[in-house]
């Protein structure tokens, strides 16, 4: 990433010059806060897809590694492994928002994201950061487990198992490569694919991943960027600042409800396992993250634990 010289301007300083040095001192505060710390960052959605919005990710990330914070990146890939399953004319079933996966759509799953890790360990390059790119399989990061599921029969309320295939959770979590590749200012990238004991491939859910990998290294920040703003009231209005206990009444009264159920299941497993605060936010928005590290406003909704 090439860097201009400074343009130098006449002795009265431009309004919106002052306004970038105000943002600037706004900052202060949540730099000295956060250096050192590890921030983990997943990154999905329909975003992924967009050129722009990549190269801000990749900015956005690099700074963070430029001002002391530690990140690491878990990526997603579910809209490019469907287009891709499509292409191969294989048709996709999901239970609960989980890909039903056989043999034949882990080894397609497990290509397109080695090619997403890849293009993302690339974006970090261009805006002057080093990435590695890794997956769970790597130095046995992440070890799976078969995710099991049930469902309901609705007429005799008889819970049945459903087999999701190669869809794995993780069972167990080294931070041994993390420790190193950070201690020497490498950014890890992560595509959320593992091994389990009995050898097998797993697709993981890259909310499940980040979590785990966020408590797995005592994360100051877990983000989880997607495609809404964050949590939202009946309304329509922003909800801001969450705990676990408001979350569960959010859930029980509607206001919480499809794929936002896990996200926060994740959020809440994270905060009670030892990450300070997790934050759901909306990755089609540029620099959302550095809003919400760096102002007092906020971008998204954080859930932490009660005072």
């Amino acid at each position: 990433m090439s860097v201009k010289p400074h343009a130098r301007h006449s002795a009265t300083p431009d309004p919106a010059m002052l306004a970038k040095a105000e943002t600037l001192v706004e900052a202060l505060p949540y730099l000295q806060r956060y250096r050192g710390k590890i921030f983990v960052v997943k990154y999905g959605g329909h975003a992924m897809g967009v050129p722009a919005l990549a190269r801000d990710f990749a900015e956005d990330i690099v700074l963070l590694e430029a001002v002391g914070i530690r990140p690491i990146v878990v990526h997603g890939g579910g809209p490019q492994i469907g287009a891709m399953l499509r292409r191969l004319g294989h048709e996709s079933r999901f239970v609960d928002g989980l890909r039903v996966t056989d043999a034949a759509t882990a080894e397609v799953a497990e290509m397109v994201l080695s090619a997403i890790n890849k293009e993302l360990v690339s974006w970090i390059a261009q805006a002057g950061g080093r990435a590695v790119g890794l997956s769970g399989k790597d130095s046995q990061l992440v070890v799976a487990r078969k995710l099991d599921r049930a469902r309901r029969d609705p007429g005799s309320m008889i819970e049945q198992a459903v087999d999701l295939g190669y869809v794995g959770e993780p069972a167990q979590v080294d931070r041994t490569v993390l420790d190193v590749l950070t201690a020497a200012d490498l950014i890890p990238v992560i595509a959320p694919i593992a091994s389990g004991e009995d050898g097998a491939t797993y697709n993981i859910n890259a909310d499940t991943m980040a979590g785990a990998i966020a408590a797995a290294v005592g994360a100051a920040r877990l983000f989880l960027l997607t495609d809404v703003p964050g949590v939202l009231s009946k309304a329509g209005d922003l909800l801001t600042d969450l705990t676990p206990e408001r979350v569960a009444e959010l859930e029980a009264d509607g206001t919480i409800s499809g794929g936002m159920i896990p996200k926060l299941a994740t959020c809440v497993a994270a905060v009670e396992t030892g990450v300070d605060a997790a934050v759901i936010l909306d990755g089609r928005v540029p620099h959302a993250m550095l809003l919400e590290i760096f102002t007092r406003e906020g971008a998204g909704t954080l859930v932490r634990k009660a005072a």
